[in-house]
Formats: structure tokens, C-alpha cells, sequence
């Protein structure tokens, strides 16, 4: 803020706005804005399902080897294509049956009353013995 002195006949101080400063920080501001503002874009990629056209036939059934699902069970076990496994012959198992499949992908599911750090330990163990692609089933199966 300055002061401006009369001409000698009314000696009366008389503020006025200085703004030079004020625009000097606003500029900074507006620059390092505009610096920062792309560094702050982040890009997630999904993959997200197309939906099914209700007008469209259904694909022909699959005449390969069936999916291979593994699924968690509340009492503690694992299964593969329902037949109950030990958790250490997974590493034999599991390279074996994607082996036969024509696109390697492991389902996974497990009972809702798991514990998802034992479901999470029974994907580790997979993806360990050489599931690369595990997609998770997120309805219930239907059990013949």
C-alpha cells in the first residue's frame, strides 16, 4: 500500500493500492498450476465386459477339455473340478490341466464363509505353480 501527498492545498493523505504485488503472486500461482495440472492425470485401464445382445445366438458348446476351476472350500480344502485336493500337489496339478486348454485360464471361486486371506493364499499358490491369467467367479455355480 502507497500514500499519495496532495498538491499543497488540501494536505490530506490519501491511500492507494499498490497491485503489482498481488498480480506478480497470482501469475506465480497460475504457472506452477499449470505445470502441475498434467503431471496430476492418472490413467487406470479396465477391462470391462460387453454386454450380451440379446438378439444374438448363443456360441456352440465347447467340445474341448472342460474349465479348469479351483475353488476354496469352507472346511478348509481345495478343489479342483470338484475333486478335492492337497494344497502341495497344486504345483503338479495345475500345469497339467491348463496345459490341455486351448486359452490357459484358471476360474477361481470360493464358499462365501472363506477367509479371504485363505482365498487369497490359495491364488498365490496357483499363480505359483503356473496359472498366469485366474479369473474369479463371481456367481454361484451350479453343482449337477
Amino acid at each position: 500500500m502507497a500514500i499519495e501527498v496532495g498538491n499543497g492545498k488540501a494536505r490530506r493523505v490519501r491511500p492507494v493500492m499498490n497491485v503489482t504485488p498481488l498480480v506478480d503472486v497470482v501469475l506465480v500461482l497460475l504457472i506452477i498450476f499449470m505445470v502441475i495440472t498434467p503431471l496430476l492425470a492418472k490413467q487406470f485401464s479396465t477391462n470391462v465386459p460387453i454386454k450380451d445382445d440379446p438378439n444374438q445366438p448363443p456360441p456352440p458348446p465347447n467340445a474341448g477339455a472342460p474349465p479348469v476351476v479351483l475353488a476354496a472350500r469352507s472346511a478348509g480344502h481345495l478343489e479342483i473340478n470338484g475333486e478335492r485336493i492337497a494344497p502341495e500337489s497344486l504345483a503338479e496339478r495345475i500345469p497339467r490341466l491348463l496345459a490341455a486348454q486351448p486359452e490357459p485360464v484358471l476360474f477361481f471361486t470360493a464358499d462365501d464363509d472363506v477367509p479371504h486371506g485363505r482365498a487369497v493364499e490359495a491364488m498365490d499358490q496357483a499363480r505359483a505353480a503356473g496359472a498366469k491369467v485366474i479369473a474369479i467367479i463371481t456367481e454361484k455355480l451350479e453343482t449337477p
